[in-house]
């Protein structure tokens, strides 16, 4: 009996925890969807709203263009490399002649596609570069190319007088690459790299343009771009990256930040839809980076993926900048039925807007567009390179940075100064901010210890009391919320603090009724890391990480330890394992503590672990272990010496040594 007892006030101390981290988890989630909320309003609301003249309009293009070329990776542009362009194939048609063709848009990335020539040209004709959304051609593990599922386009446009080149993408090509590395790869370093394959689409779409210059068949100044879904994507990007574009019309490709972080449309994309938005930009600004160009913006109103309420909020902030240009009638909207799909009413008013503002006509489109060659015909590679990078291109696409050792304390005091910048504008801009997108604390005393909830994440920090007397420091532990009591002392002579972060499925991940009511091997965890991972996805939208915000919830926590009166005069340590261990790293830059003590700490943000966005393009993690052992004490758990020797020689040539303490 007394056995029973006891195992029924176990279960019912258990059941009572379980309701209360419940409940805490729901206020998280409820916070985030407000975060999503409130930070999208935000983002939105300053979109294209401070127009004043043309001039400031036309004045500001290059500093927006600068942007966008950085949140592509595309800064430094590339440089423009030998093309080596080979036509491997010809198909001959009564009316026109197609080429199979590969070029490099830079040393080992091959874009496989398919040229399009009117036969009888006198004189060179308008060309359209088509780029291809999403439709793969594979057949018994060959890929075709998603250039053959688009060929009606190429031929139609042939039929009608264009020479028009499809380009495979890197996902989908002959050479095969990868699309979704944050979608379903676990690539987070993507972000930390500030890579994305939008931007290797828009860099082989300007390449094709080169290409397309070197044809005696081209015009090239009548240059248009079209596709549908991820080419209508492309076609934004290459148009407001590539002013050689005369006219375009994207099919859609494009919505608002509401529909992809709020509404959740971001779920049916994957990553070569996004910029990595760094300097946090709503989908108006991209394309209105089109004007005063003709452009006909292209969707229908039972799209799932492009939602019509969205696509009419861009439209209407477009139309605005065009109308300050004096050249409202050169952007225009065509909304037809249906879903997402590829249908000839859609087709139709593209071809008649090229006609009109690539060749002056207002001619009748009679023809339709249809699909003549088989998958084999339009094949352009029998054997695949040798040499191709496309299947890692996101390794290369974006350098990393590669820090040498410091010669002198003048040069580190210098580098030391630009990377706190560079970190504080392009991997936590929330730190800047004060807000109320920044996350932030409330007060909540309660008897025998000290708590705060931070707004943003939902991250709760406790302070429990000391354990003597006589404490002389402060132990904060940062750790992902989970099952089991509150802190109490372990040390004497300390205060124990923990501050504790809901992983971004609050509401599945963790959560103790969903647990409680079934077995663990009937929960569908994999849905659950599905739902982390579209939730992690909405924080780079916005210009920031999840990560980033817990970094931010950090610094706020040791700057509520230090403001206390109980805390002030306290030596502060803070303690954090793996993931968690790299947050509390970089929060220590920006709010310093005396000791941190660090298990596991992943060696480099390539190795996974956070991401933040462009941290790779500053700095790596053992340059910021360099920085944080400079200003107090550091003590590297679970390590190898042979991970650490930046920060080790750092510490050893610059005087700190004794600060910096490597333990296996």
């Amino acid at each position: 009996m007394k056995r029973l007892v006891t195992i029924f006030a176990f279960a019912l101390a258990l059941s009572t925890h379980a309701a209360t981290l419940s409940r805490q988890w729901q206020v998280a989630d409820e916070a985030l969807a407000e975060y999503f909320r409130r930070e999208t309003r935000a983002i939105s609301d300053r979109c294209l709203t401070d127009l004043t003249t043309s001039n400031a309009w036309l004045a500001s293009l290059p500093t927006q263009r600068a942007q966008l070329a950085e949140m592509l990776g595309l800064s430094p542009m590339p440089p423009r490399t030998d093309l080596q362009a080979k036509v491997t194939g010809r198909i001959e048609h009564d009316t026109f002649t197609v080429e199979n063709l590969h070029f490099q848009s830079r040393p080992g990335l091959y874009v496989t596609a398919n040229f399009y020539v009117p036969k009888n040209l006198t004189k060179p004709a308008p060309a359209v570069l088509y780029v291809s959304g999403h439709g793969p051609v594979i057949t018994n593990g060959i890929s075709y190319g998603n250039k053959v599922s688009y060929q009606h386009h190429g031929a139609w446009f042939a039929q009608n007088g264009y020479v028009c080149l499809i380009l495979d993408t890197v996902q989908l090509g002959e050479i095969p690459g990868v699309h979704h590395g944050t979608y379903r790869e676990g690539m987070w370093w993507w972000n930390s790299r500030g890579y994305t394959p939008a931007g290797v689409e828009c860099w082989n779409g300007m390449r094709a343009l080169d290409y397309l210059s070197t044809r005696p068949e081209v015009d090239t100044n009548r240059f248009g771009v079209t596709g549908r879904s991820g080419g209508g994507a492309y076609s934004w990007f290459v148009t407001a990256m590539d002013e050689r574009i005369k006219a375009a019309a994207p099919v859609a490709g494009i919505t608002d930040l509401e529909n992809h972080v709020v509404d959740g449309a971001v779920e049916g994309h994957c990553d070569c839809m996004f910029f990595v938005n760094t300097y946090r930009w709503d989908y108006p600004q991209l394309a209105a980076l089109a004007a005063p160009r003709p452009l006909l913006i292209v969707n229908t109103d039972d799209d799932a993926l492009f939602p019509l309420d969205g696509v009419v909020r861009l439209r209407d902030k477009v139309r605005r900048v065009y109308d300050l240009l004096g050249a409202g009638e050169k952007c225009g909207l065509v909304i037809t039925p249906g879903g997402h799909q590829d249908t000839q009413e859609l087709q139709v008013p593209v071809m008649r807007w090229f006609n009109k503002h690539l060749k002056g006509e207002e001619t009748l489109v009679e023809n339709a567009a249809v699909k003549l060659f088989s998958p084999q015909q339009l094949k352009v590679f029998t054997t695949l390179p040798g040499d191709a990078v496309n299947g890692k291109i996101h390794e290369t696409f974006v350098e990393m940075v590669k820090p040498a050792l410091p010669k002198s304390k003048e040069e580190w005091g210098r580098q030391r100064e630009e990377w706190l910048a560079g970190l504080r504008t392009k991997s936590f801009p929330s730190l800047a901010r004060a807000d109320e997108s920044a996350a932030t604390f409330v007060l909540n005393r309660l008897t025998g210890h000290h708590q705060w909830r931070f707004k943003a994440s939902g991250a709760n920090l406790f302070v429990a009391p000391r354990a003597d007397e006589k404490a002389e420091r402060v132990i904060l532990t940062a750790e992902f919320l989970k099952m089991g009591g509150r802190i109490a002392p372990r040390t004497p002579g300390a205060w124990h603090g923990q501050i504790s972060f809901p992983r971004l499925d609050t509401n599945a991940l963790v959560n103790p009724k969903r647990l409680a009511s079934a077995p663990v091997e009937k929960v569908d965890f994999a849905s659950l890391v599905r739902k982390e991972v579209q939730l992690r996805r909405r924080h780079m939208l916005l210009g920031e990480t999840a990560d980033a915000q817990r970094v931010a919830d950090l610094v706020r926590a040791i700057q509520a330890i230090r403001a206390s009166k109980e805390f002030a005069k306290l030596t502060l340590r803070l303690e954090a394992e793996g993931d968690m261990a790299v947050n509390a790293l970089y929060a220590s830059l920006f709010a310093p503590v005396d000791e941190l003590v660090l298990t596991n700490l992943p060696k480099s943000h390539q190795d996974g672990g956070p991401d933040y966005l462009n941290v790779l393009r500053i700095l790596d993690i053992p340059q910021a272990v360099a920085m944080a052992s400079e200003r107090g004490r550091v003590e590297l758990r679970g390590a190898n010496e042979a991970d650490w020797a930046y920060p080790l020689q750092t510490a050893k040539a610059l005087g700190w040594e004794k600060n910096l303490r490597v333990t296996r």
